[in-house]
């Protein structure tokens, strides 16, 4: 690098909010805030699919060092063939050769568009950045097209989002490709680098550890709190297998047994929600359990402020950027120790995903004991301030300059 000039980042993503399905694209747009407030310029290319509008480029356009580029395509992350399938029923039929005719055909074609962005844009960047197995691809290819140097950020493996059981091998695949042909791998923990070691291979030299944060701004909602007697236990997130959602449920029977004045809010969507919401039927509390679905924007923060204590149980969790919104929102959490976010946060009780008894003694401590509650409060509200994205830029900032030296 010549002089005192920034490395030039080529980012691929996948979503970025206001319309973000999971932590993918709220990370994205923590770290290309934190690189544009750091003052490195970022081409970030994202699909522009059939339900897009103007947000997205709204919102880069107010971060002076980015630039949009967005590539016709219908995935959005987590998205698996059926749900592709499904959302394909909707399209005219001459829209399907744009789109594709399988999840997987429609990834090779964003890779194709992309490849063009970065063999139009290679005078433009010195490195390649690309997020999680759905853009690898496209980050192989412009590569190929440019010569420069490709970081692979690995933010969920496919044995976390299966948990080991049945896993894609396409995806497999495409995941160990990116991973073997970067020059450099990012990991959101320790505990995502010990599995890409593991599973995929890869020298553990080659991989950097970048943690994840949080974002300060928010809503408050002073009359959030419902004064109706009952205390408030939150599960927000995917409602998928990786999330842990039935043994939420399953703790959730046991937390009202031994605190009968409380209720239960279950907010996110997932292929796993309706057993959840059968089996809180069979455990004879559906009285007790609000099922609220998707939430975004200012809803998300009212739902944090609502309750009295938030539960990420998660079975494999790369980071976890839930408990941080939570402790920012003035709410102690329970986490599972299978998570990476568990590796620096402190001020939170840590349990075994598997554990139910422990997961219930520890809500309902909080539950009882206006004490406890209020210190963890206070000193999780406190160090989560230190959960700065400027701090990930700037480690990714030394990845790419390293690279390019």
């Amino acid at each position: 690098m010549k002089g005192d000039r920034r490395a030039r980042v080529l980012m691929f993503g996948w979503e970025f909010p206001p319309y973000s399905s999971g932590g993918l694209g709220t990370a994205c747009h923590g770290l290309v805030k934190g690189l544009s407030n750091n003052g490195t310029k970022v081409i970030f290319v994202a699909p522009k699919t059939p339900k897009s509008d103007n947000s997205n480029t709204k919102l880069i356009s107010a971060m002076s060092n980015i630039t949009l580029k967005e590539v016709e395509s219908m995935v959005t992350p987590y998205m698996n063939e059926n749900e592709f399938l499904k959302e394909l029923t909707t399209m005219p039929a001459e829209k399907i050769s744009l789109y594709g005719k399988n999840l997987f055909q429609a990834v090779y074609l964003f890779s194709r568009r992309a490849k063009i962005i970065a063999e139009k844009e290679k005078g433009n960047y010195d490195v390649i950045h690309c997020h999680d197995w759905l853009t690898y691809q496209a980050g192989i290819y412009a590569k190929e097209v440019s010569g420069k140097p490709l970081v692979v950020h690995m933010h969920a493996t496919e044995f976390d989002r299966t948990g080991g059981n049945g896993i894609n091998q396409y995806v497999y695949d495409l995941e160990k490709e990116g991973l073997m042909k970067a020059d450099k791998v990012i990991t959101v923990s320790n505990y995502t680098k010990n599995m890409v070691v593991k599973h995929y291979g890869i020298d553990p030299k080659k991989i950097t550890v970048v943690h994840n944060a949080v974002e300060f701004e928010q809503n408050d909602f002073p009359d959030a709190k419902i004064n109706d007697g009952l205390k408030t236990v939150l599960f927000l997130g995917r409602v998928t297998l990786q999330k842990g959602p039935d043994y939420f449920i399953y703790a959730a029977r046991r937390i009202s047994d031994m605190y009968p004045n409380v209720k239960f809010i279950i907010s996110g969507t997932g292929d796993m929600l309706p057993f959840i919401i059968q089996k809180a039927a069979d455990l004879g509390i559906a009285d007790k359990v609000l099922f609220t679905g998707f939430l975004k924007g200012a809803d998300v923060d009212r739902a944090y402020q609502m309750a009295d204590v938030y539960v990420m149980p998660s079975v494999s969790e790369p980071f976890g950027i839930t408990p941080l919104e939570a402790l920012k929102n003035n709410v102690p959490v329970v986490i599972s120790k299978q998570s990476g976010v568990s590796e620096v946060l402190r001020n939170a009780f840590k349990v075994d995903f598997w554990d139910i008894d422990e997961m219930t003694n520890k809500v309902v401590s909080i539950l009882r004991y206006d004490e406890l509650k209020d210190e963890l409060t206070a000193h999780g509200s406190t160090e989560v301030r230190r959960f700065s994205w400027d701090e990930p830029a700037r480690k990714c900032m030394d990845v790419y300059e390293n690279l390019i030296r």
